[in-house]
């Protein structure tokens, strides 16, 4: 009972192998002067050596692959199935300890890996798929922010003339993280109805045991805590699109701002607000150099793009291994910056639950 939430999941919404839908492959040797295994070699396989240690890891990884993502996408997703590995290791620990008997921490996990699954369209809905932009090809960016609200935020801000280009830049950041978390709080929402159903088909109201009645009222804390952040950030954001940046804004990016404002309003002593707002600074500038990799694997790969056109064979082994170096980098970057992110959201959730 215990992983068969996550088990279940996954064999949902991966496609059958070949072999299972069409049956076995004919044996060689049978297939006669014009089989394909006598006139064309076998395609090499696109799965890294040791990707990822669980096996249903390496298998959304190579449908990621195959939906030909961007290579920022893919080392965003990479850092992400990292990191879900990492918890989900750490949960089958202490299930064998017996330290997860409500299952709370299963659920979270399931709830985790829908939401990889619905921000980079592995999750089979063609709604969710993920429209691929890149602000510095051509940017239409516009395509890729899913609220009319925010598409209207951003025209107004592209034309007023109170913006950089730099300024503009970070705007679009601002406006992109904010509907991953609305696609996020989406998601959980689901999830939270079809748990509750669930309760409702099999067990009455009066029948539920307090671990399985503070559990839902939990998840129902953390979805109030998502959408008034949700709020908060879009009146933010209409502010600025208005009157521009402030030069006294504390911190430029999305996620730092939203990490100081909880903090804020967490019940924190004033040396530890300090010394969250210096850890603040440091992780910032940790992101700005993952920003900086990201834009460079991106330039890569159009240099690449453009040089196999050419068929120089040495300019190409040179783009490539320049390629693989700045791809290596974007995906550790990204591992590092998701780990901090995670810790220090999770200091400032248990500062603001102390409070209540």
């Amino acid at each position: 009972m215990a992983s068969r939430g996550l088990k279940l999941l996954l064999l949902l919404l991966l496609p059958l192998p070949l072999p299972l839908l069409f049956g076995p492959a004919p044996a060689a040797g049978h297939g006669g002067k014009y089989s394909r295994e006598k006139n064309e070699p076998a395609p090499p396989s696109k799965r890294e050596p040791e990707a990822f240690r669980m096996e249903k890891l390496n298998q959304l990884w190579e449908k990621a692959q195959r939906l030909h993502l961007s290579p920022v996408k893919l080392a965003e997703l990479h850092a992400d199935l990292k990191i879900q590995e990492r918890d989900e290791l750490g949960w089958k620990k202490l299930k064998l300890e017996g330290l997860d008997e409500d299952g709370e921490k299963e659920a979270r996990l399931i709830r985790n890996l829908q939401v990889i699954l619905a921000k980079y369209g592995l999750d089979g809905r063609k709604d969710t798929q993920v429209v691929d932009t890149n602000y510095l090809q051509d940017g239409t960016q516009d395509e890729g922010l899913e609220d009319p609200r925010l598409e209207k935020l951003w025209h107004k801000a592209k034309t007023s003339g109170k913006f950089s280009s730099e300024e503009l830049e970070k705007l679009w950041r601002e406006l992109k993280h904010h509907t991953e978390k609305v696609r996020e709080y989406n998601v959980l929402l689901e999830t939270l109805s079809r748990t509750e159903e669930i309760h409702k088909n099999v067990i009455s109201r009066s029948d539920m045991s307090r671990i399985e009645e503070e559990v839902l009222q939990s998840r129902h804390a953390e979805l109030k805590d998502k959408l008034r952040s949700i709020n908060q950030g879009f009146d933010r954001l209409r502010k600025v699109s208005h009157q521009g940046y402030s030069s006294e804004n504390e911190f430029e990016e999305p996620r730092v701002i939203d990490l100081w404002d909880m903090a804020k309003s967490a019940n924190f002593t004033k040396k530890e607000l300090e010394s969250f707002r210096e850890e603040l600074k440091h992780f910032e500038a940790k992101i700005e150099k993952h920003n900086h990799y990201q834009k460079q694997l991106e330039l890569s790969h159009q240099k690449l793009q453009h040089v196999e056109s050419t068929g120089d064979r040495e300019h190409l082994s040179r783009s490539r291994e320049k390629y693989a170096l700045l791809e290596e980098k974007a995906k550790e970057l990204g591992y590092k910056v998701k780990k901090h992110l995670q810790d220090l959201a999770g200091r400032v959730s248990r500062g603001r639950h102390n409070e209540l």
